[in-house]
């Protein structure tokens, strides 16, 4: 049984971290004492959930985590530390701080080490996430113990919501733009003064006239997509940001 650790000390440890070129040891009491920090704790570097979802929404969030408080966001793995900086470059997750349990002394102190073996992954961490205040675990989210990977509970919006309920969350933006387009730049620099983030696709980079097409069923670009919303090209998006102010 998985049980919570909320109101203890989290296990005192010396992760072995590599930086640059060089070891350098970083205990437990650095990361926590005196300080209000998210972790978040799951089963491997580079595997599906947690480097489409888990990693890159944390990551997003780190902004209004920082607004509400939150000193750090952390990502534990029982990975060592050449794997987990190889997957910290992958992810350009750079709000977030990889730390690398390579013997699963934390996880294990935590209650957190299962047996991952019918994967071939051997001892790795139950998926979960945790608020600690000076070194003592306020709020622990906690998969449920079921077979395979569940992802419901150690999400970032989740632990947001128990942080900040009311916080407002940053818009998920998407331009479908080309190299040399004027208007493309036209609403990207809208969006930069509306203060708004964005990820770009170029075409024939990041995808097709095909997938313009399916996608947008539109053969012109910018196409710009917000929440899930075909806004259109810049004068469409113009529009959007005048009614929205």
């Amino acid at each position: 049984m998985l049980e919570s650790k909320e109101g203890q000390t989290v296990p005192t440890v010396t992760f072995r971290t590599r930086q640059d070129s060089d070891w350098v040891d970083v205990t437990s009491d650095e990361i926590f004492k005196g300080r209000t920090v998210v972790v978040f704790s799951l089963p491997g570097a580079f595997t599906p959930t947690c480097s489409s979802s888990h990693v890159p929404r944390y990551n997003q969030l780190a902004p209004v985590f920082a607004e509400h408080g939150v000193d750090e966001i952390i990502c534990v793995s029982v990975n060592d530390a050449f794997v987990m900086n190889e997957w910290a470059a992958d992810q350009h997750a750079d709000n977030i701080r990889f730390i690398p349990d390579g013997n699963g002394e934390f996880t294990e102190g935590m209650g957190m080490l299962v047996d991952k073996n019918e994967l071939g992954f051997g001892k790795r961490s139950w998926r979960y996430s945790m608020l600690v205040k000076d070194g003592v675990v306020d709020k622990m989210f906690i998969e449920p113990n079921k077979p395979g990977d569940p992802f419901e509970v150690s999400d970032a919006d989740t632990m947001l919501a128990y942080i900040a309920p009311q916080a407002q969350k940053p818009l998920d933006v998407t331009v479908m733009s080309r190299r040399g387009c004027p208007f493309c730049t036209k609403a990207k620099n809208m969006l930069n003064d509306a203060g708004i983030s964005y990820e770009e696709l170029v075409l024939n980079r990041d995808y097709s006239d095909r997938s313009l097409r399916a996608v947008a069923n539109a053969q012109s670009v910018p196409q710009v997509f917000i929440n899930g919303e075909k806004i259109g090209g810049s004068e469409e998006l113009e529009a959007w940001l005048k009614n929205r102010a």
